[in-house]
C-alpha cells in the first residue's frame, strides 16, 4: 500500500469535514483516486457513452530521451504504483465531488448513470513492468496496461505522475553516486524538496538510486532508510563560541559528534572539533567527523584532513555539502579532495538540471469487434514522438554478463533465434543478437484481472539491483560528458509493421492539395 505521513483513521470526536479537507492531516487520508487530470474522466465518459468503456486495450508508459544527458536511467516507483492500484475506488466524497462539475452550458458534466458506473468500478486491469532498480533506456516500455479501455485510461496520469518523478530522482542518486566512486552519499534535501510528498518520494528513491542514508526521518520511518543528522550552524550560534558549543553537542551526544566548522572561520573550527576529539576519546567515545558546508571544499578539505591526522584522528570523516551533484563531486574528486562522505540534498531531491523525466503513456492496440487486438500509432511531425504499436516487451541481451542491446518487441510476433533490432529513428543502423547469448524478458507480471500477483521486494533489495544492474553496463555508457550510445531497437518485424503504419496513416490522412 501506499506510505503516507498521517493516520489511518480520525479522531473519535466529530469533524467539520469541510474543513478537515483543507488540512494536511487530513489531506492524504481522503480516496486518491481522483489524482488524475480531467480529460481522463471527460474520455472515460466518452467511452462509456458510446459503448466502449469494456473494450480490451493496450497502453504502455515509456519516456523519450535519458535524463541529464545522460546514458541510462534508474526504473523508480513501483511500489508507490502498486500501493495506489489496490486502493483505487472512487468513494462517496470522489462521486459528490463529480457531480458538482459543469459543461459550459452550465450542466452537469457527467449523467448520474455514468458517476453510478465509476462508484461501482473495480480495477480488472494486467499491469506488466520492469522491476524497480533495473537500468532502462529511452522508448522501451516500463510498465503495460492491459484491460477496459475506461480503467486503462483513467490510470493514466496517477502512474505517470509516480514513475516520472521517482525515474527521475533514482536516477540522478544513482550518477552522483556513481561520481563519489565508492564514498558514502547522504541525501539531505527535505527541506528544499517540491512539498510533502515530493520530499518522501524523493528520499526513497534516493535511496534506491544509491545513497546510504537520508535527514528525512519520517522516510526513514516509513521506507526503512537509514537517517542520518547531527546539528546545524543555529547549535554553534546558540553558544558564546564555537569550542563551548561543540563540547555542550559533546556532551549530549558523545555518540554522534559530527561537529559542522564553517559558522565563524573554518579550519578554526576544524582545531576546536579536534580539542573536543580528544576530551571525546578520554571518556572512551570517538569524533565521528567535521562537516564542511561552504567555500573551497577541495583547499579545506585537505587543510582538515592534515589537521585531524597530525591530531591522530585518521578515522575522523570530512562530510562535505553546499549545493554538490555529480559534476561538481566528479571535479572535487579529480582536485584530490579530502572528502569521505558526501552530503548532497537540493540538486538531488529537486533534480536541478532537468525539470521532469517527460514520460509518456500511450494506446498501442485495442480489441476490434471479433476480439483480435489492432495496432495503433500516433504520429508527430517529430520523429520521436511517434509512438509504436502492438502489445510490448523488452527483451535484454547479454554476452559473458555485460548487457549488450536492449529489443522492444510484439508479444504477438514470432522471434527468430537470431534476431535483428533496428534503430528506428535510423533504419540503417541494425544490431544482431547471436542464438548463444544470454536473454531475459524485463516486463513482468504486477497485476491480473486487478489481482496483485507481484509483491514489491523490500527496499534494499531495489537497492542492490540498481547496483548490479550498473555494474553490467559498460563504462562508456555510465560517462557523464557525450556518453555511449546503449543499442536499443525494434525488433526488425515490429519496425516493419511500424513503418508500414505510419505510411498508411499518412496517406489515409493527407488531403490532395488544390
Amino acid at each position: 500500500m501506499l506510505h503516507y505521513p498521517f493516520g489511518e483513521s480520525y479522531a473519535d470526536e466529530p469533524v467539520n469535514q469541510e474543513i478537515a479537507l483543507h488540512t494536511l492531516s487530513a489531506r492524504y487520508r481522503h480516496s486518491l483516486t481522483l489524482l488524475t487530470d480531467l480529460y481522463q474522466l471527460t474520455m472515460a465518459y466518452g467511452y462509456w457513452k458510446n459503448g466502449l468503456a469494456d473494450r480490451q486495450a493496450v497502453f504502455h508508459l515509456a519516456f523519450r530521451k535519458c535524463p541529464f544527458g545522460g546514458g541510462y536511467a534508474i526504473a523508480a516507483g513501483l511500489h508507490d504504483v502498486v500501493g495506489f492500484l489496490e486502493s483505487m475506488r472512487f468513494d462517496e466524497s470522489d462521486i459528490s465531488f463529480l457531480h458538482t462539475l459543469h459543461g459550459h452550458d452550465g450542466k452537469p458534466l457527467f449523467e448520474p448513470e455514468f458517476l453510478r458506473f465509476l462508484g461501482e468500478l473495480t480495477l480488472e486491469c494486467d499491469l506488466d513492468a520492469i522491476p524497480e532498480g533495473t537500468a532502462v533506456f529511452a522508448h522501451e516500455p516500463l510498465i503495460r496496461v492491459r484491460g477496459p479501455l475506461v480503467q486503462a485510461q483513467i490510470i493514466e496520469t496517477a502512474l505517470l505522475n509516480i514513475i516520472n518523478f521517482q525515474t527521475l530522482i533514482a536516477t540522478k542518486a544513482a550518477r552522483v553516486c556513481f561520481a563519489a566512486k565508492g564514498k558514502p552519499v547522504l541525501e539531505f534535501g527535505l527541506r528544499r524538496a517540491q512539498g510533502i510528498d515530493g520530499a518522501l518520494s524523493a528520499s526513497r528513491a534516493a535511496y534506491i538510486g544509491g545513497c546510504e542514508a537520508t535527514s528525512n526521518v519520517l522516510a526513514g520511518k516509513l521506507f526503512g532508510i537509514p537517517v542520518r543528522g547531527t546539528h546545524a550552524h543555529s547549535w554553534v550560534m546558540v553558544f558564546d563560541d564555537e569550542l563551548e558549543a561543540f563540547a555542550a553537542y559533546a556532551r549530549a551526544m558523545p555518540n554522534n559528534c559530527v561537529f559542522l566548522v564553517d559558522t565563524y572561520d573554518t579550519l578554526e573550527g576544524v582545531r576546536n572539533a579536534v580539542q573536543i576529539g580528544h576530551r571525546l576519546r578520554e571518556q572512551g567515545h570517538e569524533l565521528s567527523g567535521v562537516r564542511l558546508d561552504s567555500g573551497d571544499l577541495a583547499f579545506l578539505s585537505i587543510e582538515a584532513r592534515k589537521i585531524l591526522d597530525e591530531a591522530g584522528f585518521p578515522n575522523a570523516a570530512i562530510v562535505a555539502s553546499n549545493d554538490l551533484d555529480e559534476q561538481l563531486i566528479d571535479s572535487l574528486q579529480n582536485q584530490g579532495a579530502a572528502i569521505g562522505v558526501w552530503g548532497v540534498g537540493t540538486k538531488l531531491v529537486t533534480a536541478f538540471d532537468q525539470a521532469a523525466l517527460g514520460g509518456v503513456y500511450k494506446l498501442s492496440a485495442i480489441q476490434d469487434a471479433c476480439g483480435q487486438y489492432q495496432p495503433k500509432i500516433k504520429l508527430s511531425e517529430q520523429a520521436v514522438k511517434i509512438s509504436t504499436p502492438g502489445i510490448l516487451n523488452v527483451r535484454r541481451f547479454r554476452l559473458e554478463g555485460q548487457a549488450i542491446g536492449d529489443m522492444v518487441f510484439d508479444e504477438l510476433d514470432a522471434i527468430p533465434d537470431s534476431p535483428t533490432i533496428v534503430d528506428p529513428a535510423d533504419a540503417t543502423r541494425r544490431k544482431v543478437f547471436s542464438p548463444d547469448m544470454t536473454r531475459e524478458d524485463l516486463l513482468e507480471p504486477v497485476f491480473r484481472k486487478g489481482r496483485l500477483v507481484r509483491e514489491s521486494p523490500p527496499i534494499d533489495a531495489i537497492r542492490m539491483r540498481v547496483k548490479s544492474q550498473l555494474e553490467a553496463l559498460h563504462a562508456g555508457v555510465k560517462r557523464f560528458l557525450n556518453p555511449h550510445s546503449y543499442p536499443v531497437g525494434l525488433e526488425e518485424k515490429l519496425f516493419n509493421r511500424r513503418r508500414e503504419l505510419v505510411f498508411e496513416a499518412r496517406g489515409h490522412h493527407i488531403r490532395e492539395v488544390k
